[in-house]
């Protein structure tokens, strides 16, 4: 059976998890260590009331972290309270799913691309080039096996890297990262496809990938890989603070 989009939300918690998840009431909180929003919002898990929003807020606060709000397929009635509450839409995400064979047709030229744990320094490097710090390489830190970093050369020159992970025999690929000179000369489709040849030997059946909508030639790469879209979600912020980013 084709996982859904509520399976991917599951994988996407199990290979990309916050430093603490806190269960308050209807809510699922997550302290994200400055790891960024997909490991500090908070997710309804529950029937919800108007005070429970509040509750959620002041929750927030008090764990030193602006109001942030994950809405997922079937959010649609949180949704519409927050945008009551003045909450404004931030980072609309895309997720995609293909079969593994989609990926693993053709085999990775030689030294092209590699799967690496833990990762080499370089890597790090262009992580941080692209904006992902050290906060974020915790959080990969914290994700249970199967992990893997990818790490990919052009011309014997690093070209790009990224992070994949396998839950309930899914794979997922984060933190893509392509080196802005080696950008649209296929770097990525042979990332994507040394993360499927490495997840299928760990037993994976799925690939999968999120992306934010407006990152257009990602989501160019995984339609063109043949990867389906399966959903999406997005956040809630406070307008303010919205308007201060």
């Amino acid at each position: 059976m084709t996982p859904d989009v509520h399976a991917l939300y599951a994988v996407t918690e199990a290979t990309w998890p916050a430093s603490e998840r806190m269960p308050a009431g209807p809510w699922m909180l997550r302290n994200g260590a400055g790891g960024g929003k997909r490991v500090s919002a908070a997710t309804a898990e529950d029937a919800w009331r108007e005070d429970d929003l509040v509750a959620a807020e002041t929750a927030m606060g008090m764990m030193g972290q602006d109001p942030l709000f994950m809405i997922r397929q079937g959010d649609e009635a949180l949704d519409t309270a927050l945008a009551e509450r003045g909450y404004a839409v931030i980072d609309p995400v895309n997720l995609w799913l293909c079969p593994i064979e989609n990926l693993t047709d053709v085999p990775v030229p030689r030294v092209t691309a590699f799967s690496i744990w833990e990762p080499l320094a370089i890597m790090r490097d262009i992580w941080a080039e692209g904006g992902i710090g050290p906060e974020r390489l915790a959080v990969m830190e914290r994700v249970k096996e199967p992990k893997t970093g990818l790490f990919g050369r052009i011309n014997d020159k690093p070209a790009g890297t990224a992070f994949c992970a396998v839950h309930d025999r899914i794979a997922m690929v984060h933190a893509l990262e392509i080196v802005k000179a080696h950008r649209r000369r296929g770097m990525g489709d042979w990332l994507m496809r040394q993360a499927a040849h490495w997840a299928r030997a760990t037993g994976a059946d799925w690939m999968s990938v999120l992306c934010t909508q407006a990152n257009t030639g990602a989501n160019g790469l995984y339609a063109s890989l043949g990867m389906q879209l399966v959903g999406q979600y997005h956040y809630r912020i406070p307008a303010k603070t919205s308007d201060a980013e």
